[in-house]
C-alpha cells in the first residue's frame, strides 16, 4: 500500500534526474567541444565545404516581394474599420455605408446592432493576431538563439541568420493569411445579412406597388406625377412621398430600357382600369335611374305599400 502511495514521487523523481543527467550531459560536451584545441582547425575545415557547395549566400536569390492577396486583405481589414487607427473607434466608411439608408430610428439600432457584431469580429481578430505575433516571435527568437550558438562552432553570417528569419516569417504568414480571410469572410458575411435584413424592410406591399402600378400606366404619356398625386399615393400605399418620387423614377428608367417586356403588364392594368371604369358607369346608372314596372326595385316597392295586384302589403 505504502509502495503504491510513493510511485507517483518515484516516477517524478525519476525524470527529474533523467532531464538533470541530459542537461548537463549536453553542456559538458558543448563546453569540451569550445575548449578543444582542434576546434579552429574543424572550423576551418567547415569553411572550406562551405564555400564548395550550394549554402553560399551568394547564390541565394533576393527576397520574395510582398504577397498581393495578403495586400488586398489588409485593404479591406482597414476599410472596414477591423484594423487600422479604426481599430478601437467605430467602424470604417465601408461599415456604415452598409446600413446606411431607411428611416432614422432604424438606422440607429442596425448601426448599433452591426458595430457591436462588428466589435466581436475585431476582438476575436485581434487576439487571434496577438497569439500568432506571439508564438512567431519566440520561435524567431529560439532560431536565431540556436543560430548563433551554432555559429560559435560552424560558420553561420548574419546575413543567414537575417535570412532564416525571413524564411520563418514566410511559413508564418500562411498562418496570418488564413486568419485575415477568415476574418474577412466573417464580415463580408455580416453586411450580407444586413443587407438583405434592409432590402426585405425597403419592398413595398403588395398594395402599394398596385396603386403605383395603376397610376404609372393609365398615366404612360406623361408617368410624372404632381405633389398633389404623389402625397395621395403615398397615403394609398402607405409609403412616404419621397418613396413615391424614388419609385416614379426608377419605373421610368426601367420601363424605358425594356418597353417590351413592360408592355404585358401595361396591358394588364390598362384592362383592369377599364373594368373599374365600367363598373363605376354601371353603379352611376343604377343609383341615378328610376325604378320601371319591370324592374325588380319597382317590385319590393310596390309590395312595400300594397299596390301590387292590389293586394295589401302584409
Amino acid at each position: 500500500m505504502h509502495c503504491l502511495f510513493l510511485y507517483p514521487f518515484v516516477f517524478i523523481f525519476l525524470s527529474f534526474r533523467h532531464s538533470f543527467c541530459f542537461s548537463f550531459l549536453y553542456f559538458f560536451r558543448k563546453h569540451a567541444l569550445n575548449c578543444h584545441r582542434m576546434k579552429p582547425a574543424l572550423f576551418s575545415v567547415l569553411c572550406d565545404i562551405k564555400e564548395k557547395t550550394v549554402l553560399s549566400i551568394r547564390g541565394i536569390q533576393e527576397e520574395d516581394p510582398p504577397d498581393a492577396q495578403l495586400m488586398r486583405l489588409d485593404n479591406m481589414l482597414l476599410a472596414e474599420g477591423v484594423s487600422g487607427p479604426e481599430k478601437r473607434g467605430r467602424g470604417g466608411p465601408a461599415a456604415i455605408a452598409a446600413t446606411s439608408g431607411g428611416c432614422p430610428n432604424d438606422n440607429s439600432i442596425e448601426h448599433s446592432d452591426y458595430r457591436a457584431k462588428l466589435s466581436q469580429i475585431r476582438q476575436i481578430y485581434h487576439s487571434e493576431l496577438e497569439k500568432y505575433e506571439q508564438a512567431c516571435s519566440e520561435f524567431t527568437t529560439h532560431v536565431m538563439n540556436l543560430l548563433r550558438e551554432q555559429s560559435r562552432t560552424r560558420p553561420i553570417s548574419p546575413k543567414e541568420i537575417e535570412r532564416m528569419v525571413n524564411i520563418i516569417h514566410g511559413k508564418f504568414s500562411t498562418i496570418q493569411m488564413q486568419l485575415k480571410q477568415s476574418t474577412c469572410e466573417a464580415v463580408m458575411i455580416l453586411r450580407s445579412r444586413f443587407l438583405d435584413a434592409r432590402r426585405k424592410r425597403r419592398n413595398f406591399s403588395k398594395q402599394a406597388t398596385e396603386v403605383l402600378n395603376e397610376y404609372f400606366y393609365s398615366h404612360l404619356s406623361n408617368p410624372y406625377p404632381s405633389e398633389e398625386a404623389k402625397e395621395e399615393l403615398a397615403k394609398k400605399g402607405g409609403i412616404t412621398v419621397s418613396q413615391v418620387s424614388n419609385w416614379f423614377g426608377n419605373k421610368r428608367i426601367r420601363y424605358k430600357k425594356n418597353m417590351g417586356k413592360f408592355q404585358e403588364e401595361a396591358n394588364i392594368y390598362a384592362a383592369k382600369t377599364a373594368v373599374d371604369a365600367t363598373n363605376v358607369v354601371a353603379q352611376g346608372n343604377q343609383t341615378s335611374s328610376p325604378p320601371t314596372p319591370n324592374s325588380g326595385e319597382y317590385r319590393k316597392t310596390a309590395v312595400k305599400e300594397g299596390h301590387l295586384l292590389g293586394k295589401p302589403a302584409t
